[in-house]
């Protein structure tokens, strides 16, 4: 029995050095760490399969090496078709790099599934409203980050080769990790004639001279070799087709804008996006989620398409400065005014070809790696806080954000620097930030970054157009003619078509019908001033009659109908939803 004893005992220590088993993605989903993209397709079965009733799992379409790009509807079918409702549309990880979007939106239906029935707030959502979610668009380039050797800043781009250096060959001279540690760092190498010398507050960094001061380091860019033997090195790396400025509106060439590609939509994963969000035309409202900056961007994205309607202004401040409540630190932008100009970007693409309100966040922000404390930080809104706010590091220097890495998350953003023998430079050294760091907050943060950002959606989801068909008066005028009056209310921000939409005649407004087997409408036309009995009633057929219901607001019509028996009412909206009602004049 003691030898048994033993051999139970020895087999139980060697079971323990075993490593674990990677566990199964299971719900609710745990946010503790960022998802690979084979668990963020893990999540999304895990997702159908736990709410099967609510949710519709597709592929829109594959990228370009062949992985497809997954989509989550959820719908109540119980409470009517998707496309008879409002709809939200969200996406994430457009770059490579930047996959906080893919957990946002992870989180965004773990939440909103998993209070279903629970909470009055996502069940009244869920019933009324459709929510489509596109985790992850450039499947390629997250796959390629979260697992080969990258910097922060790499792998953005789709997977379509591109001749950086024209030389007749395609991607051949990207980074190398020289010491295979899964990271792409960056290279420094002794000279005392180099522009750099060690910090003498930290001398892992590194501070520009000073004229008349003596160098000490040369920065040689990121590790790598000369692939190609063309007397460069890191010249040529994957992509470069920005997935942010190929889709087809307001689109531009190389020349104008780099990384475009050589025409609209020439990604194919892309393209089959845009193909299937365009067959859900009730998308009213869409959210993008890049990094980083903190930032909530709303169009246009450059200044020559003109400023949007005032009516669509007051409901994108509405909403952004609501976001900025939900996530404190960020700031609510115009895209070429606050930030940049581009081209040929999802956001615009959106927006003018479908109609539907946009944001773009950048999430995360450089500020909160700061190592201060209270006393050390400017006021909010103080001008020193604004002087000190730079575009994306927000004022935190390496020198905070160092101590950040050895005191918060005991020095896993910064690797020391290491001598390498370079087979062209000579002897060198490797260190610098990692790849999670910079633009990705640590691990412990996610959950905070992901809630947030998916409350300020569902808060935007929440005044999608809320349409109410009423019937306020039928009453007999003799001779068998009755005055029937409707009101179209909506308590929402967002109207049942955006000013925009209806300035350049996008699609065909919303349409109030009116019929009956034994009834012939005589007039009908918009209500103005039920007092005065004043209508503008419509020339030709009055019983169909074109509106938008805006936000925050109500349409009335009359119409006077001759005739006995039911009346049929019907109200039907790309944005706003189908309604019906029936009365009957006696």
């Amino acid at each position: 029995m003691k030898k048994l004893a033993g051999l139970v005992l020895l087999i139980m220590l060697f079971a323990s050095t075993l490593p674990a088993q990677k566990s199964e993605i299971t719900v609710p989903l745990r946010f503790d760490q960022y998802h690979s993209l084979d668990q963020v397709y893990e999540a999304l079965r895990a997702l159908n399969k736990a709410y099967p009733q609510l949710t519709t799992l597709e592929t829109v379409g594959k990228s370009e090496e062949g992985r497809p790009i997954m989509a989550l509807t959820v719908n109540n079918p119980k409470t009517g078709p998707a496309l008879d409702k409002p709809g939200i549309y969200v996406d994430g990880n457009m770059h490579g790099n930047e996959i906080q979007g893919g957990d946002i939106s992870l989180y965004l239906l773990d939440y909103v599934l998993g209070n279903y029935g629970k909470n009055p707030e996502m069940t009244s959502l869920v019933d009324k409203a459709a929510l489509y979610i596109v985790p992850v668009v450039n499947v390629d380039g997250r796959f390629h980050f979260m697992t080969d050797a990258n910097s922060p800043d790499s792998n953005r781009s789709l997977r379509i080769t591109v001749d950086d250096d024209k030389d007749g060959l395609f991607d051949e001279d990207p980074s190398d990790d020289l010491d295979g540690d899964g990271n792409i760092c960056t290279m420094r190498k002794k000279d005392p004639f180099g522009p750099y010398k060690s910090d003498p507050e930290d001398p892992r960094l590194m501070v520009r001279i000073k004229p008349g001061e003596k160098g000490e380091w040369s920065m040689l860019g990121e590790e790598g070799l000369d692939n190609d033997g063309d007397g460069r090195v890191n010249e040529d790396g994957e992509g470069y087709v920005d997935p942010n400025r190929n889709w087809g509106f307001d689109w531009a060439p190389p020349y104008v804008q780099g990384g475009s590609g050589e025409y609209p939509f020439s990604g194919v994963g892309l393209k089959a996006l845009a193909e299937w969000t365009m067959a859900r035309t009730n998308i009213a409202f869409a959210w993008s989620f890049h990094n980083n900056g903190g930032m909530i961007l709303r169009g246009p994205s450059r200044k020559g398409l003109g400023e949007y309607p005032p009516q669509d202004v007051a409901v994108y401040d509405y909403l952004g400065k609501q976001g900025e409540r939900i996530i404190p630190g960020y700031r609510y932008m115009i895209s070429w005014k606050d930030l940049y100009t581009t081209y040929g970007d999802s956001g615009e693409w959106i927006t003018q070809t479908m109609g539907a309100y946009f944001y773009c966040a950048e999430v995360f922000q450089g500020e909160s790696e700061a190592f201060k404390g209270v006393s050390e930080r400017p006021e909010p809104g103080s001008p020193r806080e604004e002087a000190v706010r730079g575009m994306f590091s927000e004022g935190v220097s390496d020198r905070e954000r160092i101590k950040f890495s050895d005191n918060v998350v005991q020095g896993e953003l910064y690797k020391p620097w290491k001598p390498f023998k370079h087979p062209d430079y000579g002897d060198v050294e490797i260190g610098g930030w990692v790849k999670m760091s910079s633009r990705l907050g640590a691990p412990f943060m996610i959950k905070d970054l992901v809630h947030r950002n998916a409350m300020a959606v569902l808060f935007s989801a929440k005044h999608l157009p809320e349409v109410a068909l009423d019937v306020t008066e039928v009453k007999a005028l003799g001779g068998n003619l009755y005055r029937v009056r409707t009101r179209l209310a909506n308590p929402k921000a967002l109207p049942t078509m955006s000013y925009l939409a209806q300035k350049v005649n996008l699609y065909p407004k919303d349409v109030l019908k009116v019929s009956g087997a034994g009834a012939k409408i005589v007039a009908g036309g918009l209500l103005l001033d039920p007092y005065r009995d004043q209508v503008a009633y419509k020339k030709d057929k009055p019983e169909v009659q074109f509106l938008v219901v805006p936000g925050f607001g109500k349409v009335e019509h009359q119409f006077l109908i001759e005739g006995k028996g039911e009346i049929t009412l019907k109200y039907e909206s790309r944005h706003g939803g189908k309604l019906a009602k029936t009365i009957k004049l006696e």
